[in-house]
């Protein structure tokens, strides 16, 4: 038996009322399947679906979905079986999924499968808790068969932004993974040279103590340095004028 989605009360934000801005560059521009009528021109859409999904501006062709796409241009599956699949792909799994928690899973879904950001704390605890109960397959068929995916995006349109919130984009407020993450991959990283360790790695090297020994001038024996017998040969001038020797 799965467990209800619980209630929340959606707090007022920006893209729940319709947008009365004047057009400009910053107006999301909508990717439909009926406006690229030969399987070439998907590649367009294809692209933005997964800028969106994955917040990338470089897909590797590591992570491209080949069966999807090519089921996309062939017409055998809508836009949103096309986000679907991608939302539930390995690729997704092991650069989302695996990078961060069920909170901000919640946040990431919400921003790229909605195109809105969570309205509070209450939201993404509802919705974590369909992730821990459902599993992430679940909880990505609950937000893509839900009404508001329905109305605002249909079976044939990529979700966008639908409106931009503190005038940012998504993707550059909401990084593939946060800093929790971050910061362990660069422990992991460095973890020889480790700050927190610094203490013990200084404590373990052992200092060998200086041992002073007196000296006595009285008893330092200095070298006589005179010659015995004086120079023979070809005096040479000291004339500071000259630069060569005088014969």
């Amino acid at each position: 038996m799965s467990i209800p989605l619980l209630e929340y009360k959606p707090s007022s934000q920006n893209q729940r009322v319709p947008g009365y801005e004047v057009p400009n560059e910053n107006t999301p521009r909508p990717y439909r399947i009926e406006d690229y009528a030969f399987a070439g021109e998907v590649e367009e859409l294809i692209w933005a679906a997964y800028r969106q999904v994955f917040s990338e501006h470089v897909i590797l062709k590591f992570y491209r979905q080949g069966n999807l796409e090519s089921q996309l241009k062939n017409k055998a599956i809508t836009v949103r079986d096309f986000i679907r699949g991608l939302a539930k792909s390995e690729a997704y799994q092991s650069l989302v999924i695996q990078s961060n928690s069920n909170y901000r899973l919640v946040e990431i879904a919400l921003k790229r499968l909605l195109g809105r950001a969570s309205y509070n704390k209450d939201e993404e605890i509802a919705w974590s808790i369909k992730i821990a109960t459902l599993g992430w397959g679940g909880f990505v068929d609950a937000l893509l068969d839900s009404e508001e995916y329905l109305t605002n995006f249909g079976e044939n349109i990529v979700p966008y932004q639908r409106r931009r919130y503190k005038d940012r984009p998504f993707n550059l407020v909401t990084p593939r993974y946060g800093n929790y993450w971050r910061d362990k991959l660069e422990s992991e990283r460095y973890k020889e040279g480790e700050i927190k360790n610094y203490l013990d790695l200084a404590s373990s090297i052992q200092i060998k103590q200086l041992v002073y020994t007196t000296v006595n001038t009285a008893n330092i024996q200095i070298p006589d340095t005179t010659r015995p017998t004086k120079p023979t040969g070809i005096p040479v001038s000291i004339n500071t004028s000259a630069n060569f020797p005088v014969r």
